[in-house]
């Protein structure tokens, strides 16, 4: 989609839908509704399914999507066109690249860091499990991941941005270091991808993979994309090998064949409805400037840090202070940080917690602005101030924190 360049929160607050007396900082763990998605998905439901039927992996392109939408992402990560394949979760998309990363190295060290995703820690224990040849995984504190690298170490495999604490690697400095030793990179963009200015193709990547359901708003169970870098693409061994990434997956054969280039990391059908939820979400990216989503993201972090610290010395900052460190949240360390949370969605400010005394605000530009920080900042003040936590029905703990 082309059109006018959109003011980031000024011009795209109006595209979101949010409930009336809701300040949502909880865009990075699920990104609001884009208003245009319900008609897209409408569109795609009645007249693709509806009237075209199995014609519409033809006619409407539901066949060539994966790819077609891979690029729009790719423009956002800063990847090569024809880099990028969207499907599947992002679990499966971090166990494709780490499988095909070792299956390139005769090195058996997979190194990560104890800030990383679990899903990504449990995939690398699984996938290594299974390889069963003296493959294992290392964890560092995040900031000794530098250090940690050598000639022994097989992949590096690293979420950007940690998702308790904000923190931020330094893609380009550790893809650098760990190119010059001989190791292969493998990024988790869940945290990045929307949220700040990535550039792969710059920094050198080998792999990475990312969700949708966050900063890109694509909705609950969006699909997941994976990056192979150009260089990788005709060699990349994909450990599931679906029939949607064989050379000729309508001949039907009984042998599996790789795809050319990034096409061969599909593996099964692709979700047509999700992937058009995606897509109008898209078309509002198509039109904004990361750049400019990035600077307002550091100065709204800047601003609910200054407030709450001001009200709520209870409160201790956990995210770096330094921009070029930072994601894009802010969270605060509390011993009930769980009930405290509670206590604040049910006041309207939706943030999150994770285990154990974690609490998690995102900032979203494209619909959270200054006025929201201020607020917000003064509802966790009548919230930790009061002590209105210790109330016992933020103390009862929900399936989904």
């Amino acid at each position: 989609m082309t059109g006018t360049r959109l003011r980031v929160y000024d011009d795209t607050r109006a595209l979101f839908h949010m409930p009336d007396g809701v300040i949502y900082l909880d865009g990075n763990s699920l990104g609001a509704l884009p208003l245009g998605v319900a008609e897209r998905v409408a569109r795609v439901i009645t007249a693709e399914w509806g009237d075209e039927l199995i014609r519409a992996w033809n006619s409407a392109g539901w066949y060539e999507q994966p790819r077609r939408v891979g690029n729009r992402i790719a423009a956002l990560i800063g990847a090569e066109q024809g880099s990028v394949m969207m499907g599947d979760t992002l679990s499966l998309k971090v166990y494709q690249a780490l499988a095909a990363a070792l299956d390139m190295t005769r090195r058996k060290v997979v190194l990560s860091d104890t800030g990383n995703f679990p899903t990504d820690l449990y995939m690398a224990e699984g996938l290594i499990a299974t390889l069963g040849r003296g493959h294992r995984l290392r964890l560092v504190a995040p900031e000794e991941v530098e250090a940690a690298l050598s000639e022994e170490i097989a992949v590096l495999y690293l979420t950007e941005v940690d998702y308790r604490t904000g923190r931020r690697h330094d893609m380009a400095a550790l893809t650098a270091k760990a190119r010059a030793l001989g190791i292969l990179t493998v990024w988790d963009l869940a945290h990045s991808a929307g949220a700040l200015p990535v550039d792969l193709a710059g920094a050198g990547a080998d792999f990475a993979a990312g969700c949708t359901y966050k900063f890109l708003n694509g909705g609950p169970g969006a699909p997941a994309f994976l990056y192979v870098a150009p260089w990788h693409a005709e060699v990349a061994r994909p450990a599931l090998s679906g029939w949607m990434g064989h050379a000729k997956p309508f001949a039907f054969d009984l042998g599996y064949r790789p795809a050319g280039g990034v096409e061969r990391m599909r593996v099964g059908t692709p979700p047509v409805l999700a992937m058009a939820a995606l897509e109008a979400s898209l078309d509002i990216w198509d039109r904004v400037d990361l750049g400019e989503v990035r600077a307002r993201s550091l100065r709204l972090g800047d601003l609910l840090i200054a407030e709450v610290e001001r009200r709520c010395p209870s409160l201790k900052l956990v995210t770096p202070r330094a921009h070029a460190q930072r994601g894009s949240q802010v969270s605060f360390a509390f011993a009930d940080g769980y009930a405290a949370m509670q206590a604040l969605i049910a006041r309207g400010v939706i943030g999150d917690f994770r285990s154990p005394d974690i609490m998690r605000f995102g900032i979203t530009p494209l619909y959270v602005g200054e006025a929201d920080m201020l607020r917000a900042a003064g509802i966790i003040e009548e919230v930790i101030a009061g002590e209105v936590w210790r109330r016992p029905e933020y103390q009862v703990v929900n399936a989904v924190t």
